[in-house]
């Protein structure tokens, strides 16, 4: 359990953490391979998620999934990427985080994700917790901890 010290000046309301659906890059599932190719180059990230026509979580897209889709045994085929649907390549088997979020669960979730889909309880898609957020928020915690606090101890307690 992370003590009420640091989660108080790492994220005194979880909800700020949240990078909005509105702002989130992503593909739907009707898409097709070349469409969610462009998308993952212009935004710049290697993983985006799925949505269906509902705005309803489906998945997530890697720039890897599509890349393998492009190789044959001598070259790359960028025209195979007409011929297959996002829904058919997309990862379906990851974490998604509903309210209230644990601040616990998503330190530890974020050790193995780059980012975590928050999802209503019908899988509406809210938004975002990056790991990029919660390591911006350790900088300022660790650059600001005196202007806070007095760490009176800086030896490991006994057991």
């Amino acid at each position: 359990m992370i003590s009420q010290p640091i989660k108080t000046l790492l994220a005194p309301d979880i909800s700020d953490l949240l990078i909005p659906a509105s702002r989130v890059a992503n593909v739907m599932t009707t898409n097709d391979g070349y469409h969610a190719f462009l998308v993952l180059t212009k935004v710049g990230y290697s993983k985006i998620v799925v949505l269906d026509q509902h705005e309803r979580i489906q998945g997530l897209l890697s720039l890897q999934m599509l890349t393998e889709k492009m190789l044959t045994t001598d070259r790359i085929a960028p025209e195979n990427l007409l011929k297959f649907s996002v829904a058919s390549v997309m990862e379906t088997d990851f974490k998604v985080l509903t309210q209230p979020i644990d601040l616990d669960s998503v330190l530890h979730d974020l050790v193995d994700a780059a980012f975590l889909p928050v999802v209503s309880n019908d899988r509406h898609f809210e938004g975002i917790i990056t790991r990029r957020e919660i390591l911006k928020r350790l900088n300022y915690l660790g650059h600001h901890f005196d202007n806070f606090y007095t760490a009176s101890q800086c030896a490991p307690l006994k057991k």
